[in-house]
């Protein structure tokens, strides 16, 4: 007994609160397709809503964007109730698959006992990132505004300022933790999973309005051929088609067309492309033979698809490339982080200008995303483009930034797909026990899971590094190409895989709906 006590993870102590915390009944038997749809979409229409939804006091005007290079991917938008977007909720998913990793976390996964305890301490986790991640953006970045903090000092004099950067964080951690909620509604009660459906939708609205926005670039100035054209790609290429003559396109029209910002042709043409690319990659798979054990003539495949991990790892990255961003800043630029010992107000770790979201050189620099061709291959290529980015970096910097930038999403891409096939069940034990529990099994092999696992064993692991690798480095070179409504190459990848793989469960779902006894098959209930 006191051996069984050791083996016990600490987390079980944790168990009391855990258990206590809001969370989404998982529904007790199946639940029809049409219901599946129906909280989909009404949790897809709540997103958007939220997204619209401001924070109530906040003075828009003074305030930083920390996550402003990756507001499409983390399906945030600037100073609503969705500013977070999914960043806690994937971030504290990061620390405890890394725990899990490392084997900090004794939790033994395949037990149910064990993993309702995981879970239970993930959804702790993604609380406390709420907190850890709103309050030094509240008190560092993001300004009350005056009429608010007066307010504020009617109920509690001398203290106004402090009140009503308290309600603004409060305002942050509800929006936060309603996102982590209807996330856990798509996953029990509808389809696919809520944080993907986030960055799907996010991603798809800004290349509309990217490709069609029709209003000008600067909306306090009127509409102009040589410094406010419309901001959208295709509006953009019409307008000074019409507007400009022979001479003026040949002039330097064309480069503004294709080359320059806002969204210019090459990124429209890089989206199509990564779109075009991805969805041909998702296709790629290879197929087990799989054949009835009773039922003769009974055949079917099993596919183990190139994208094994789907796009969870780049997700993962992306949070975390995001808090490296954050995290680097407030160091820098904060009064409460400057002082800190080592990292406080280190230009190695990362130094910004004032005002500026971007790092301009440090660790920081070199893990920053890379936007479009603009950002890398025109500032190599030319010195007036060189000038035009606005930091003092060399042709030799700039390479080794991007070097660095598609080697760490590749790294950590390969990194976090083994880690979230050891946690989803997507193991080749896991699959041996769910293919053997169907009633099927590999032609010319005996009915044993073992036997199976070992099979499996030859292709999973390997599949799963060359899905993370694969993911990466598309999530990286789509960044390099560039995309329309500065939604980056990654939230093209990501939003690309996700409808293919939302498509692909819908068809699942209808499948299972005609056919129950695919349910077992497929994890259904």
């Amino acid at each position: 007994m006191a051996e069984g006590d050791e083996e016990k993870s600490l987390l079980y102590k944790l168990k009391p609160l855990t258990d206590r915390l809001p969370a989404v009944t998982k529904p007790e038997g199946h639940v029809h397709f049409r219901t599946k749809m129906m909280w989909l979409i009404l949790v897809l229409v709540i997103y958007f809503a939220m997204t619209n939804i401001m924070i109530y006091g906040l003075d828009t005007e003074g305030g930083v964007d920390l996550f402003a290079q990756y507001r499409a991917i983390l399906a945030g938008a600037q100073f609503s109730l969705m500013h977070l977007g999914i960043g806690p909720i994937v971030t504290g998913s990061i620390i405890m698959q890394l725990f899990t990793g490392a084997k900090i976390i004794k939790l033994n996964l395949k037990k149910e006992e064990d993993k309702a305890v995981y879970q239970g301490t993930q959804k702790l986790m993604v609380i406390i990132m709420i907190v850890v991640e709103a309050a030094p953006q509240v008190y560092g970045f993001m300004e009350p505004s005056t009429k608010f903090i007066g307010n504020m000092e009617g109920f509690l004099t001398g203290h106004g300022q402090g009140l009503a950067r308290s309600l603004i964080v409060i305002q942050l951690v509800v929006g936060s933790y309603l996102v982590f909620l209807m996330d856990e509604v798509v996953s029990k009660w509808g389809i696919g999973s809520g944080i993907s459906l986030f960055i799907a939708a996010g991603v798809a609205q800004q290349i509309f309005t990217g490709s069609i926005n029709w209003h000008p670039a600067d909306n306090t100035l009127p509409i102009d051929v040589q410094n406010n054209p419309p901001a959208g790609t295709i509006p953009k290429t019409i307008y000074l088609f019409h507007h400009m003559s022979a001479p003026q396109l040949s002039g330097g029209g064309y480069e503004r067309i294709f080359l320059a910002q806002p969204n210019p042709m090459v990124a429209l043409i890089g989206t199509v492309v990564i779109f075009l690319f991805v969805a041909y990659t998702e296709s790629s798979r290879i197929e087990l033979p799989l054949a009835h054990g009773t039922a003769r003539g009974a055949r079917g495949r099993y596919p183990i698809k190139l994208i094994y991990a789907s796009n969870i790892p780049v997700i993962l990255m992306a949070a975390l490339l995001a808090n490296v961003s954050m995290f680097s800043m407030l160091f820098w630029s904060h009064p409460s982080f400057q002082n800190v010992p080592i990292l406080g107000h280190n230009w190695m770790l990362g130094y910004y200008a004032e005002g500026e979201t971007r790092a301009g050189g440090g660790l920081a620099y070199y893990l920053s995303s890379v936007n479009g061709v603009s950002d890398w291959l025109l500032p190599m290529l030319s010195s007036r483009y060189l000038g035009a980015t606005g930091l003092d970096k060399d042709r030799l910097q700039i390479g080794i930034h991007v070097l660095a930038y598609v080697g760490i999403m590749i790294f950590g891409s390969v990194l976090f797909a083994k880690f979230w096939i050891e946690t989803t069940n997507m193991g080749p034990e896991a699959v041996a026990k769910q293919i053997e529990s169907s009633g099927m099994q590999i032609p010319g092999f005996r009915r044993d899971p073992r036997v199976l696992k070992r099979v499996l064993e030859r292709y999973i692991p390997v599949v799963t590094v060359i899905s993370g690798a694969t993911v990466g480095g598309l999530a990286a070179g789509a960044d390099l190409i560039g995309t329309v409504g500065n939604c980056s190459g990654t939230g093209v990848l990501l939003a690309v895989g996700i409808m293919i793989q939302l498509y692909d469960a819908i068809g699942r779902e209808q499948m299972m709906e005609m056919h129950p006894v695919l349910r077992g098959f497929f994890g259904g209930e």
